[in-house]
This record gives C-alpha cells, structure tokens and sequence, in this order.
C-alpha cells in the first residue's frame, strides 16, 4: 500500500487535536471538536476547512478555453472570465471520470480543480485532446485550498480584508497581510457546504500563515476548524454528488440527475453521444434523496428495497445522520420502472433490519449560498 500523502499543513492539524483519515490518497483531518460541533458551527456561524488535497491543473495557450469547452460537459462560453463553473469529464460509455471546477482565467488561461484521486486521469485525457501549443500540467502542489463556510462567512473575510462581494461562482485575485508580510490568494463565492461561501487558494508555500489569519478571523466569530466528517454530512444534507458515490465511470450525469451541468447542445465533449441517447431513452435508474421514518440511520451500500420483504430496486450511494434534521438521511440510485415518485415509502436493508423511508427530492434543508 502506498504511502498517504501530507497536506501543506498537516502540523498545524495536529496541534488543533485532528484525527485523521485516508482519502483519496491524503491523510486528510476528519475531526477536532466532533463533526456534529463542527457542522453546526457552519450552518450557524462559521467553519473553516482545508482541502489542499483537491487537484489542480492548468490548460495554458492559444485556444486553451476551447479544449476545455470541446472536452468537458457543461458550455464554457456561458461564462465570461472571472467566473467559476461546475461541469464533468466523461469517458466514451457517459460514466464520469470526475466532476470539477474550472476558474475561467482567460480564453488562453483555464484553471481546474478536480477530486485528488482522479487529477492524473483529468489531466491525461485533456493532453490526449490537446492542440499544438495548448499545455495541460499538473500543479496539484502549486497552491492550497482553503473554504469560509458559513453565514458568519463574509464577515470572516471582511476582517482579513480579503473581498466579499462577488457573484456566485465569481473569482477574484487579491492579496491578504499576514505577519510575514502580503501573500497572493484567489478567492472564488463557492463552497461544498449550501451555506455562503468562499474557497481561498493561496501558494501552496504560503499554506501556514493564510491559514492562521483566516482561523484566527474565524475563532473570533465563534467559529471553527471543520474536517472530512462535517464537509460530507454538510453535502449529503444538499444532495450533493460526491465521486465514486453518486458519479463515477459507472453512473452518468443523467442517472446522478446532474444533467444541468451539460451542455447538451455544444456540438462536442467527452461522452456526448452515449449521453444523448440515454437521455433520449431514459436511464435505467435515477437519483432520489430518502429520508428515515423513525429511528435509523441509512448508509451507503445498503439496499433499497420496494417493502417490507420486497424485491430490491435500488442502492444508498450515501447515507448519515443530519445534525440539522436530528434524522437519517441518504442519496439512492433506484430503478426507474420501480415508477418511484416523491413521497412514497421504500425500504432500507440496514445490516439486516428495515428501516422505513419516504422519497424525498433534494436537497434536505434550504441552501443559503
């Protein structure tokens, strides 16, 4: 087995009281003062997570936001530079090699950031693409990434005096003072969490110091470091896909009910025409969001079963408590000639009990993005 790689910060982790765990080939914080604490502080003040693991890479020269936009599934030219936006690399079968966040720098400047384990894969099927004097490289530890989460969010950004104000998915480079002096950081209104957001990307060198102004910012308004654990229940309580649950190579966009981020009338990208033609005949099966009726916890894995000793019709890709429902919630792929529709009720085999569920449309709380 290989050896699990550090973030740019792994001591200052430690020093806060983090357990860790592997992901994605990281040794990535899960928790400091609990996840329940740690959620809770994001949806209701103020959370700050490193996810430095997160890959990144950048398409350069001549022509580099068209490969972009001729290889990935949503439409590029809807956004203009300075804007950020969701969209999916496919392989030739519609399944999703990994879902991404291009920064639109410039039509010659198209900055990624992918799943970790997945930036290799990315990176070589846009070279395999790539016109003469249009560059894809891999700058996975060229920069961190950092995300604000939260309603106290801005507030923590306004006392750094880094920007705040920016569109949705708007991007912006600025600089931010710490004791050592003044450090570039591109800040972008996103965030994994439904909750007013930022990710921050400073050097990966400058790593330290842009974290501990930003922790300090974020104590002082009573919030707090989050790890892995609070960013998934965060997610999961929006319904949203999180790769090798709901996509992977084996579950397309259609199916994962994120056919919003393709564009379906470009004349060209990965995938595009298997993805016609499944959308045209209709997937076999198709997200749903469930919610436990009474005690009980779904998890992922666990079987989707028509009732009480019924015929399984689907599987939990994802499945948690919600601190912020005080229920068990998950994500499930169910067969669509099941002609499950919200509000029904479906069974969860977990570890061999029943557990009720009503059909739910996500996401489980409102978003304040």
């Amino acid at each position: 087995m290989s050896e699990l790689l550090a973030g740019p910060i792994a001591d200052r982790h430690r020093a806060l009281g983090a357990t860790f765990a592997a992901f994605g080939g990281w040794d990535m914080p899960v928790s400091y003062a609990g996840t329940v604490a740690e959620h809770t502080a994001v949806r209701e003040s103020v959370g700050i997570f490193d996810v430095s693991h997160l890959g990144k890479a950048v398409v350069a020269g001549p022509g580099a936001a068209d490969l972009v936009n001729r290889t990935l599934t949503n439409d590029l030219a809807k956004i203009a530079p300075g804007k950020a936006q969701y969209t999916l690399c496919c392989n030739e079968s519609g399944g999703v090699v990994d879902d991404l966040i291009t920064y639109l720098v410039s039509d010659d400047e198209v900055f990624l950031i992918p799943n970790a384990a997945n930036t290799a894969s990315v990176v070589e099927r846009l070279v395999s693409a790539a016109p003469d004097g249009v560059t894809v490289t891999d700058r996975h530890r060229d920069h961190a990434v950092f995300a604000v989460q939260g309603p106290k969010a801005p507030e923590a950004l306004v006392r750094v005096g880094l920007p705040t104000e920016m569109e949705y998915m708007a991007f912006t480079d600025a600089e931010l003072a710490t004791e050592g002096g003044t450090l570039p950081v591109r800040v972008c209104r996103t965030g994994y969490t439904g909750e007013r957001g930022y990710e921050l990307l400073p050097r990966w060198d400058d790593a330290g110091p842009v974290f501990d102004v930003l922790l300090a910012a974020v104590t002082e308004l009573g919030g707090q470091p989050a790890g892995l654990g609070a960013r998934d229940t965060l997610r999961t309580e929006m319904g949203y896909a999180l790769h090798g649950h709901e996509l992977s190579t084996d579950i397309t966009p259609v199916q994962a009910r994120s056919g919003w981020a393709v564009g379906w009338k470009k004349p060209e990208f990965f995938g595009r025409e298997s993805l016609i033609a499944e959308k045209a005949a209709g997937p076999v099966r198709r997200l749903h969001g469930l919610k436990a009726i009474g005690r009980g916890v779904p998890r992922a894995e666990c079987a989707v079963l028509s009732g009480p000793g019924g015929t399984q019709i689907g599987t939990c890709t994802s499945g948690t408590f919600s601190p912020t429902l005080k229920q068990g919630i998950a994500l499930a792929l169910l067969a669509t000639d099941a002609g499950i529709a919200v509000g029904d009720e479906v069974v969860v085999d977990v570890r061999g009990r029943d557990l009720a569920c009503e059909v739910v449309a996500p996401p489980f709380v409102t978003p304040h993005v």
